[in-house]
């Protein structure tokens, strides 16, 4: 399955979540498991050969199962610390990748 195919019922599927409640966080989370997945990989959301891109993470499977397991961290940390002083992962790793003043 490409991640331009990946459905919030199969988040949901995957997170074992089988109520509707959390539908519009389950979006959020779909949007930024993508652009996260982007941001990280250097990679495009679509090819764009009009522009010379002709790979893209649509192109690589795997990297569903990884928006799938980096889903269900961000449905089941909501938290903005784990372990009393250490920043979630996931949050670290995004604003890590926006951070315009690292030393």
């Amino acid at each position: 399955m490409k991640i331009s195919e990946v459905q919030i019922s199969d988040l949901k599927n995957y997170a074992h979540v089988y109520f509707d409640d959390d539908d519009n966080l389950f979006t959020a989370i779909l949007a930024a498991g993508k652009a996260f997945i982007s941001t990280y990989t250097g990679l495009p959301l679509v090819d764009d050969p009009g522009n010379g891109i002709t790979d893209s993470i649509d192109d690589h499977e795997d990297l569903t199962i990884a928006l799938m397991v980096l889903s269900n961290e961000m449905y089941d940390n909501r938290a903005m610390t784990v372990d009393n002083d250490k920043l979630n992962f996931v949050v670290k790793a995004i604003l890590d990748s926006h951070s315009v003043n690292l030393l």
